[in-house]
């Protein structure tokens, strides 16, 4: 257990162990400490109360309904002993085919008001695949909800009802502001039991790697979080919403993570304004620097991140950055990790001239990058292989495909392998050239991101590559899948 995460524990004891003994203290009749802990407790008592009647009218209920095809069921036609002597009539009443028909498959979710407009903060996946949405507030009144934008890379989304009167709004806090150790509030709706108030502490601020989306950079608690609090707000002692909440780990108790508010306003008021999310963008693979790694290229382990290639005519190549540098700035913020320059870049506006510190054969030098604006969807999450499999792939030229002696140019071709991760594990080397995901072909880029989004987070993908023109199959395990 963390530090904090135990100094955040014991702050619960503490004030549970206060609890215990004023009650001890009442039942064995000394009056003289009592008060003075009941105005304490009362105290931290009616803030809790106070939160819970301020931001409970601002949070809704969210019932979704989408339309699933059962594939119903066809049998073999074949003669039989058994078919001739019952006749076919009763052969087709009991045995035969069950045609396809869809079922209808509801879900319910949490989301909190934030505009007197009738606009409501959630998770992307409390609504991604919605047909219908319904909105219920405390007050028992129901609205159909429309979607105004979803941003599946922070699993966030803005939903719209419709009301006569102003709404309710839920006032916004400062997550920068949150420390460990301080009470949180939980409210949602879960298992569908409308409007339940928990309460912990900030176990711990920052958690990224979780598995959850794209950019992660989350609030954890051990306020209790359930199915259907998802989109709910954590919030703190003054009411202020400072987290959405979203996700729990299921194989440990009171480890739940929230989104912070001030990332989670930024994309509200882009989906609001806008309707979608554009981020800045290089056109780099990128890795962690192990030990090895660091002692290689002259730098620190825990300072900047690795340049593992650089696309072909992308923001990266025009600036001057190559493979093999050693990433230390960005902007003028000091880089860390993967996560943290993903984030730094993502939110720079596209077309801004950013700085980047680097180290090149064991000398710093500046660049100078104009950020370009972030790729189609399937081109981003053929990029996000690098983040689920630990590698990166480009698109393959007629170029690269004469060189590699291959008949045509369809495919894409692996650019890096991160070392150590799933990729570099099962086998898959720089060079590979992948030509099916589970069993479906793919002959660019956007062909290989779309067949990514239909392999679920955690899941094992299935990988025709071709080598040396020789082709054979891999199973490549997702970074997710340890974190079950």
């Amino acid at each position: 257990m963390r530090y904090a995460d135990k100094r955040a524990r014991w702050f619960q004891w503490a004030s549970l162990g206060l609890l215990i003994l004023f009650i001890i203290g009442i039942k064995s009749g000394h009056a003289a400490m009592p008060r003075e802990a009941l105005a304490q407790l009362d105290a931290i008592q009616e803030a809790f109360v106070s939160v819970a009647e301020t931001l409970k009218p601002a949070v809704v209920n969210i019932s979704t309904t989408q339309k699933i095809r059962h594939p119903g069921r066809r049998w073999p036609e074949f003669r039989s002993p058994f078919r001739d002597f019952f006749g076919e009539d009763f052969f087709e009443r009991f045995f035969g085919d069950i045609p396809q028909r869809e079922i209808e498959q509801r879900s319910l979710g949490s989301g909190v008001i934030v505009d007197k407009r009738g606009y409501i903060l959630t998770n992307n996946h409390v609504v991604e695949k919605a047909e219908e949405i319904e909105v219920r507030l405390s007050d028992r009144r129901k609205f159909k909800g429309t979607v105004v934008g979803k941003d599946p890379k922070t699993d966030l989304a803005v939903i719209k009802i419709e009301a006569k009167d102003d709404l309710p709004v839920a006032r916004l806090g400062d997550s920068n502001k949150i420390r460990i150790g301080q009470w949180a509030i939980a409210i949602g709706n879960p298992f569908g039991l409308d409007h339940s108030v928990t309460v912990g502490v900030i176990s711990a601020t920052g958690r990224s790697d979780v598995g959850i989306a794209t950019y992660e950079d989350f609030i954890q608690t051990d306020a209790s979080i359930n199915p259907g609090n998802s989109g709910g707000p954590l919030a703190n002692l003054y009411g202020e919403v400072i987290g959405i909440n979203t996700a729990i780990v299921a194989a440990g108790q009171g480890i739940g993570f929230a989104i912070p508010i001030n990332m989670a306003r930024e994309i509200k008021d882009k989906l609001i304004g806008e309707g979608r999310v554009v981020r800045g963008w290089l056109g780099i693979g990128i890795q962690e620097l192990t030990e090895e790694l660091a002692a290689q290229f002259g730098v620190q382990m825990d300072k900047g991140v690795l340049v593992g290639n650089v696309m072909k005519d992308s923001p990266a190549e025009r600036g001057g950055l190559k493979a093999g540098d050693v990433i230390l700035e960005f902007d003028g913020t000091k880089v860390s990790g993967i996560r943290q320059l993903q984030r730094l870049v993502a939110s720079t506006p596209p077309g801004k001239d950013a700085k980047i510190k680097v180290v090149r054969d064991r000398n710093e030098l500046s660049l100078a990058v104009k950020v370009g604006e972030m790729l189609a969807e399937g081109t981003v999450m053929a990029e996000e292989s690098s983040l689920r499999y630990g590698f990166t792939v480009q698109d393959l030229t007629p170029e690269l495909a004469e060189q590699l002696k291959l008949p045509k140019a369809e495919g894409v071709l692996v650019s890096s392998v991160e070392v150590g991760g799933p990729a570099a594990k099962a086998g898959i080397r720089a060079g590979d050239v992948i030509v099916e995901v589970n069993r479906q072909k793919v002959k660019d880029l956007n062909e290989f991101g779309e067949a990514l989004k239909r392999v679920r987070r955690g899941d094992r993908v299935l990988l025709l590559i071709v080598r040396e023109q020789a082709s054979h199959f891999v199973v490549i395990a997702s970074k997710e899948e340890k974190k079950r």
